[in-house]
């Protein structure tokens, strides 16, 4: 391990004190939420020459830089669609920088390049996303991303003629998109970065070759920020969503033919309820937990002057509904028992046709079908098996793979078991532990650790790039399934759901506690690390135990959670955390908020802190902020610092070269403080 670092920037301090619900909470740090004030640029410079004195001294670092391009410069496939006997996906050689658009015709056919980002002659930042194929297989509607922004630009492809054509939205947020039956126009609904009026939510219908501006509304949802209207479609059908996120979150829901001049019929309004519908064939079907916490798929039968009828199609279960499609006459229900995936399959009468056969260990992840064809297609993974893409044939029940991401990495040296551990409260919590053969069961080994504890979201196994290098180097990967989740059903998921916060982050200390006690690691030995609201977990973990910790990977994360709700569109996950303006939430955030946990005078664990500019889900401020008071707070010698990136974001598509240097960074980082061989 290198020696110790100088002391980090210097950071003003300049306090700012709130007074929330007779409360006085202190700011120190507010002025770095401004992103673009020269104070802030200059910040992020004396950071980043910081934080590169350290990195780039690592012993090993070009050893851990060739072994990472292994792993990543390899051929891989995303975003598979298949229209007609057309199937178009991302596919990206083992040097490109970023994916190409590209198609195939059948499913044993050569790969044909469509759209080229490196073509467009605008740097390797520039990434392609594929959206939605015309029924004809005339059209692609595709997104134009820069570096990480939540935001793009959407524009048409000719396929036949392999030309781009005028038609444009500007940057901004797509909430859907519809080819109308003709395929000489269709309709969108899309929030401009640059509107005049940003709050005024419309959908409108655009005809090829025209100006945008003189594209016509044809369904208004109203003005104001706390409003969002999305569109769904069928081949003769609009659907229209209206969300509103106010004390309570409510949707209506709209519908009318493409034909149709008139109003749009109203179905729903004011349901305080989940409800994401499907439009398939003239039938309206959707996922709801109106009476189902674990969620149901129903069918709506329209009734004039009546409400609409709710037939159960897939009813609710003790398993949580995790995805759902809708091929050919079936409806393919995933869900999750524990921490294992099931693939259901029912007819539209609520009948189980079939059970699809889905190895244990195994990861599967429905992608895409068409309800006129048989087929559907899904991605399949597991600890220690990259991706990979699959055709299933409902009539034969037969598999057949599409792609294989060949990272060289030899799984035959691993293996995973589960174990269980007590939570603070009594609750029995399973936790995977996965490693090579030869260190599965010696102890006490370095750990790295990490969770999600969220949305209900159900933590599977899966592979990582991340994990995997790691584990070549002898460390042992442990994954709690904390409460949070949903691998237990709604109730695992309200357990830890906003109030109820800390349930989460007592499940994951509690972890690692257990891992310490029955001699597996040691806090010199055990890192944890996390994005997103993981990275909020493992923030909560950093400021209420340091000391259980060596290491500490917080990427993008959300950290002041007394004021995450004022920036972006971050006030839409309310329901989840709860907001300053509510006493009782109040209560429980100002607790565990991990900015406002940070104490002064207290080692800290080594952290790095990973964020960017064009972040716009977690507001970069949040690791800004953090960065400066660890530093400030902190009293012992392990490094505290912050890798910042004006192109990354939330969306992981910065290019081959920027995403090999990234994970270098933080493999030696993990490398250098657990003393792993390199």
């Amino acid at each position: 391990m290198r020696g110790l670092n100088p002391a980090p920037p210097f950071s003003p301090v300049e306090t700012v004190t709130d007074i929330l619900h007779g409360v006085p909470v202190t700011d120190p740090y507010r002025w770095l939420e401004d992103q673009e004030s020269p104070r802030t640029r200059q910040w992020l410079e004396n950071q980043t020459r910081y934080a590169r004195a350290y990195l780039d001294g690592i012993p090993g670092r070009e050893r851990i830089r060739a072994r990472i391009h292994e792993f990543l410069a390899v051929e891989t496939y995303d975003s598979l669609q298949k229209v007609g006997n057309r199937y178009f996906f991302r596919k990206r050689l083992p040097e490109q920088e970023q994916p190409c658009i590209c198609m195939r015709e059948g499913p044993e056919g050569e790969d044909q390049l469509l759209l080229d980002p490196s073509a467009r002659g605008t740097g390797p930042y520039t990434a392609l996303k594929l959206l939605r194929v015309s029924p004809d297989g005339r059209l692609l509607f595709y997104e134009i991303k820069e570096g990480g922004e939540r935001t793009g630009t959407f524009a048409l492809f000719d396929i036949e003629n392999r030309t781009t054509l005028s038609d444009v939205l500007p940057r901004g947020y797509l909430r859907g998109f519809a080819f109308a039956p003709d395929g000489e126009s269709f309709y969108y609904v899309h929030e401009s970065s640059d509107a005049i009026r940003p709050f005024y939510r419309a959908a409108y219908h655009h005809f090829l070759g025209t100006p945008v501006t003189d594209d016509q509304e044809i369904f208004i949802a109203g003005e104001g920020e706390k409003l969002r209207l999305c569109l769904v479609s069928d081949a003769n059908r609009l659907g229209f969503l209206v969300y509103k996120f106010f004390e309570k979150t409510t949707t209506n829901f709209y519908l009318k033919t493409f034909d149709s001049s008139g109003p749009a019929e109203v179905i729903l309004t004011g349901a305080e309820y989940t409800f994401r519908p499907r439009l398939i064939s003239g039938r309206i079907f959707a996922i709801t937990d109106r009476d189902a916490p674990n969620f149901r798929i129903v069918e709506l039968a329209l009734h004039k002057n009546k409400g609409p009828k709710w037939i159960d199609v897939v009813p609710e279960t003790a398993m949580r509904i995790t995805r759902w499609l809708v091929v050919g006459n079936h409806v393919f229900v995933s869900r999750t028992c524990q921490t294992r995936t099931y693939v259901s399959v029912f007819d539209f009468s609520g009948k189980k046709a079939n059970e699809m056969p889905i190895r244990e260990n195994v990861t599967p992840r429905l992608i895409g079908g068409s309800p006129d064809g048989d087929e559907l297609l899904l991605e399949a993974e597991s600890f220690t098996e990259p991706i990979s893409v699959w055709r299933y044939s409902e009539s034969s029940g037969k598999y057949f793979l599409w792609a294989r991401r060949k990272i060289p990495f030899d799984s035959r040296n691993y293996c995973q078991t589960q174990v269980a551990f007590t939570s603070l409260d009594g609750t029995s919590i399973p936790m995977f532990l996965v490693g090579r053969k030869d260190v599965l069961d010696r102890g006490p080994q370095p750990i790295v650790m990490t969770s999600y504890g969220g949305y209900g979201t159900t933590m599977t196994p899966q592979f990582g790039v991340f994990v995997a290098f790691l584990m070549e180097r002898g460390c042992l990967f442990a994954l709690p399934n904390i409460r949070g989740g949903s691998e237990f059903g709604v109730e695992w998921h309200m357990a830890a759901k906003r109030r109820n916060r800390q349930t989460a982050y007592d499940d994951f200390l509690s972890a690692a506690d257990w891992l310490i006690k029955t001699g597996r690691t040691s806090p010199g030995k055990l890192a944890i690390f996390g994005g997103s609201n993981s990275g909020l977990l493992v923030g909560a973990a950093l400021t209420q135990r340091p000391h259980l910790f060596r290491a500490v990977l917080c990427m993008v994360p959300m950290l002041d959670m007394l004021r995450y709700h004022l920036f972006d569109n971050a006030h839409v996950w309310k329901d989840e955390f709860g907001t300053v303006d509510d006493p009782d939430d109040f209560a429980a955030l100002v607790k565990y908020s991990p900015y406002h946990q940070v104490r002064q005078d207290v080692a800290y664990p080594a952290t790095m802190m990973v964020s960017g500019d064009a972040d716009r889900n977690c507001n970069s401020l949040h690791a800004r902020k953090m960065t400066a008071r660890l530093q400030a707070a902190n009293v012992s010698d392990h490094p505290i610092f912050l890798d910042y990136n004006k192109f990354r974001g939330h969306s992981p598509v910065l290019p081959l070269r920027e995403r090999i240097e990234a994970l270098t960074d933080r493999m030696a980082f993990l490398c250098d403080q657990l003393q792993l061989p390199v």
